[in-house]
Order: structure tokens, then sequence, then C-alpha cells
């Protein structure tokens, strides 16, 4: 018979592995759910389009395409169906899935009984860390910190009922949207001066400006700055408190919502995937579209586009971007195209890397430390880089991750949120595990 030294022993050996066990752990490759890496990948590969004017022409463009670039011919129409496609779409559904990737991380920590609040706010302190360095860096178009701030608060709603997260999310969406209504109706009230000064900063600035922002961008890391840190702090307190942290909050709620509903996991008939496909088509993309008519109609005034006429896309960008959901989710489901699918499921798997990754390469192409292109590429030559970078992370990170566990960065973020280094390499991983 064994002694009670032994049996102590194997006991004391059976208790620990149960607290093992309950430990807060990064979520495992088997846990994953298909659809959604798939939904991440083509979201980020969807931003890089609208990204890539940002990085290229002076930031003014990127809302009003009259400020800066030739609009005639090819370039208009890439223009257009990069607008009516892409433009806000991508970015829904990106926030829309951080909302549901929240619930992920918390649902299966606080289902072992553990409390996920210190995991979840210290995941989102490093990632505001990491926006900020991106943003006063490399670039000023960065979206992780408006993540990082809005994901402190979502967290607070992720027990509610999917219908109240619908409408607390449309509600919070609906801010932004009469905030430009408000203003706009306060201008009415600006002196020609005012009016002036603020067209110049925000839609259309003068010659000088522009040539002191291309010389800024063409120039070297240390010249860039001069630009960058300024519209930086911009987006993240001016253009934040307005617009992003109220469109992007109201998606991460809307996110929950549908991931409570099974709309990201593929859960849902495949009527309900081609109904929301529908209703992009005859909805959405047509009041995009009768929006920007409505802009060229009125010359891009900035009175009238600024506030009024960027209402149609950003309501009509919410019915699109479910359209593109309920395409991939069917796409996810098609055996033809798994190929694809799976080349997409790993780009979203590398989503952060990713992210990352485009600013390199597009600032290497564009900013003056590398080609020094900024302000020289046409709208049709920008999306060529964007198809070419394109090829290369949908052959890149299936690669990396037959070999690694993860992309570098998600292992950064991952061993910087657990405490602890996780395994990187899939055989280092196997080899811990026997």
């Amino acid at each position: 018979m064994p002694s009670i030294s032994v049996l102590k022993e194997a006991q004391t050996e059976r208790v620990t592995q149960r607290q093992v066990s309950k430990t807060a752990q990064p979520v495992a490759e088997k846990e994953r759910i298909g659809s959604i890496d798939v939904l991440r990948g083509f979201a980020l590969l969807g931003i890089l389009p609208m990204n890539i004017q940002y990085f290229s022409m002076i930031s003014a463009a990127y809302d009003n395409p009259t400020a800066y670039g030739d609009l005639h011919g090819a370039n208009y129409w890439v223009w257009l169906w990069c607008h009516a496609l892409a433009d806000q779409k991508f970015m829904t559904i990106f926030s829309m899935l951080f909302g549901a990737g929240i619930l992920l991380m918390t649902g299966r920590i606080e289902a072992t009984g553990k409390a996920s609040a210190v995991l979840h706010y210290r995941r989102m302190g490093w990632l505001i860390l990491f926006g900020l360095a991106h943003a006063y860096l490399l670039w000023s178009g960065d979206i992780l910190v408006a993540y990082g701030v809005c994901g402190l608060l979502v967290y607070l709603f992720r027990k509610l009922q999917p219908r109240t997260l619908l409408v607390l999310g449309l509600l919070t969406i609906a801010v932004a949207s009469a905030s430009l209504s408000l203003y706009g109706q306060w201008s009415r009230h600006w002196s020609s001066s005012e009016v002036q000064i603020a067209r110049e900063q925000l839609w259309m600035p003068a010659p000088s400006q522009v040539a002191k922002e291309i010389a800024a961008y063409r120039g070297n890391w240390t010249t860039q700055m001069k630009v960058r840190v300024p519209n930086s702090v911009q987006m993240e307190t001016t253009f934040f408190m307005v617009f992003t942290f109220w469109r992007v909050t109201g998606l991460m709620l809307a996110g929950m919502a549908l991931f409570k509903l099974g709309v990201f996991s593929g859960k849902q008939p495949a009527s309900t995937y081609w109904t929301m496909i529908a209703i992009a088509v005859c909805y959405g993309i047509p009041i995009t579209l009768y929006g920007t008519h409505r802009d060229f109609a009125s010359g891009w005034d900035f009175r009238y586009s600024f506030f009024y006429g960027t209402q149609f896309n950003y309501w009509a960008s919410l019915l699109v971007s479910l359209g593109w959901v309920g395409a991939i989710m069917l796409a996810s489901r098609a055996a033809a195209l798994l190929p694809l699918t799976r080349r997409l499921a790993a780009v979203g798997r590398m989503a952060f890397t990713n992210y990352i990754m485009h600013t390199i390469i597009c600032t290497t192409i564009f900013y003056g430390h590398g080609f020094g292109l900024f302000g020289k590429v046409e709208r049709v030559w920008q999306f060529a880089i964007v198809v070419a970078i394109w090829f290369v992370q949908l052959i890149v990170s299936p690669i990396w991750l037959k070999h690694f566990l993860f992309g570098p960065l998600e292992w950064l973020w991952r061993s910087l949120t657990y405490l602890q280094w996780e395994p990187l390499r899939r055989n280092s991983a196997m080899l811990g595990e026997t």
C-alpha cells in the first residue's frame, strides 16, 4: 500500500493541477471561432484602401477628395468605389469585432469562476500604450488608442441583453451624428474669417499649408514630427471627443449584441445573411452614392459637405458593413472558398501585427525616411500598392502561423497582459505540453 506521505503528495498535486486549470490563460487555438478570424482578416485588408490615402496624401484629402490629387478617369472610379464599399465600412466591422472579442476573452475567464476585470484593464492599458507609440512615432491615423479607451468603458456593459446592447449602441452612434449637425447649425453664426479658418484647417488647406505638410512628410523622421504630433493630438482629443469615441463605443456595443445573437459565429441561417447583403445592396450603397452626388452638386462646400454631406455615408456604412458580414459568413461555409478563407483567417489571427505592418510598409514607401513618395502617387496607383500588400499578407501570414502560435505583436501583447512569457514557436509549445 502507498504510504500516507505519498497519498498526501498525490492529493496536493491534484489540487495544484485544478488551481492551474483555473488560472486565466490566453485562448487556445482550438477554441478560436474560425468565422470571426476570417471576418477580422477581411476587415483588416479592407481598411487599407482608405488608410493608404492618409499615408500617401495630405490629411484633408481623406474626407475631401477635391483637396488634393487628380479626381478624373480611373482615379475618380478608384476613389468612388473605395468610398462606397470601404470608407467607414471596415472600421465599423473591426470595431464590432473588438466588442465581440471583449466578450470572448472575459466570458472564458469568468466561466472558470475568476474575475476578468484586472486582465481586461491591463490588456486595454497596454493597447493604449502601443497606440500612443504608433500615433506619435509612426503615423497619426492610429485607431488603437481609441479602441483601448473605448474598451475600458464598454466592458461594463458586457452582460446586458442583445436588444439592450443594440439600442444603446445605436443611440451612442447617433451622438456623433447629432454633434456634427449641431456644429453645422452653429457655423451659421460664424464670421467669414472664422469660416475660412475652419475650412483651411479641416477641409481645404491653403497652398502654403499643403506645401508644409508635403515637405514635412518628405523629410526625415524628426521633420515629420512637426506635423505628426499636432495631428495625433487633434485626433486623440477634439476629434476623439466629438466623433471617434461615440462611433467606436456604439459599434463595440453593437458588436457584443451581434456576437450574442450568433451573427459573427455563423450560427444564423443563410437567409439572414442573404438579407443583410440585400439591405446593403438595395439601401446602404445607394444612400452612400446619393450622398456623394449631393457633395459634388454642392461643389464640396465646407459647411454642407463637412457637417451634413458626411451624414449619408455615416449611417449607410452601418448597412454596407452588415452586408460584408453576411457575405463573409456565407463564404466561411463554402468549401470551394476554403483556400482563401484559411488565408484570411491567418491574416485575422495576426491582425495587430499586420495592422502595424501596414504602417511600416506605407510610411517606408511614402515618407522621407524611405522612398519619399508622399503626395506623388495617384489614387489608382495607391490601390495597386494596396493589392500588392494584400497579396503579401495573404501569403506570409499562413506561413508564419505554420511555425508560430501567434503573430509577434499578438505574442507580446498576450505576454504583457498575462504577465508571463507565452510560448511562441509551435515546437516549443508542444515540448512544453509533454
